[in-house]
């Protein structure tokens, strides 16, 4: 099973809202998801995005890939250069 990490929309029509979500690869967008880690209201920005870090640096080390929506939001939020820095001091401790 391939886990990733997603947006799924539950916008209103010309009006979306998203939910950053844990789901499986196999699933539909809007179908069933694992967990959910965070909001985004792209009217607001991605700086405004509501993520839940502890859940999300969670599901990255335990191998959930990003979307590339998601990977970007990461990014702003420094989730992704925490989780690399915990990539890299977990190698140092082996």
């Amino acid at each position: 099973m391939s886990v990733k990490i997603r947006l799924t929309r539950i916008g209103r029509h010309k009006d979306p809202f998203y939910r950053v979500v844990v789901a499986d690869s196999r699933s539909p967008r809007d179908g069933r998801y694992i967990e959910q880690i965070g909001t985004y209201d792209p009217a607001l920005g991605e700086e405004k995005a509501d993520i839940n870090e502890e859940l999300a640096l969670k599901w990255l080390s335990n191998g959930a890939a990003p979307s590339d929506s998601v990977r970007a939001m990461f990014t702003r939020k420094g989730i992704m250069a925490k989780f690399a820095a915990t990539k890299t001091t977990s190698k140092g401790k082996k």
